[in-house]
């Protein structure tokens, strides 16, 4: 399990684990710094975020939310260790038109946020989940010449 941002850590490991099986440039590892995502959710065609969250339900719950077509409930989010979190990042890119026209969120309820903290196991079975679940969506979608041949095992 990574160290170092505890769950909050649980999108950059989903995000390595598609990246793996993708072409370049198709996943990109964010840091979560809302005003970078602004720029990458402007220039993309389709975007799927997730995140940790503390909202109250069970470690290790998933929620997926069609934000290009409706708002990211607030409380699905809880709160956030970022000066602006994930609802004002998305609906900020809404409100400028920056929105990709399919954009996803997985959000993903953490039990630990300790800096230098283990993924707890919860969190780290649910993003071997959405890891599947954003393939199976990825693969719906596959783009000529992108290959959805490679097993939900390897991911």
């Amino acid at each position: 399990m990574l160290g170092g941002r505890g769950d909050d850590a649980v999108g950059l490991i989903v995000a390595k684990r598609i990246k793996a099986r993708r072409p370049p440039g198709v996943v990109v590892e964010h840091d979560g710094e809302p005003g970078h995502l602004l720029d990458y959710l402007g220039d993309a065609q389709s975007a799927y975020l997730i995140d940790a969250c503390k909202a109250g339900a069970p470690p290790g719950t998933i929620s997926r939310f069609d934000v290009a077509a409706t708002k990211l409930p607030r409380l699905a989010c809880g709160y956030s260790t970022h000066e602006m979190g994930l609802v004002e990042a998305v609906e900020l890119a809404r409100a400028l038109g920056r929105l990709p026209r399919r954009c996803v969120t997985y959000v993903i309820e953490g039990r630990t946020y300790d800096i230098g903290g283990l993924l707890s196991a919860e969190v780290a079975a649910a993003a071997e989940k959405v890891a599947e679940l954003i393939w199976d969506e990825l693969c719906d979608y596959a783009r000529p010449g992108m290959s959805c041949s490679a097993s939900k095992a390897d991911l």
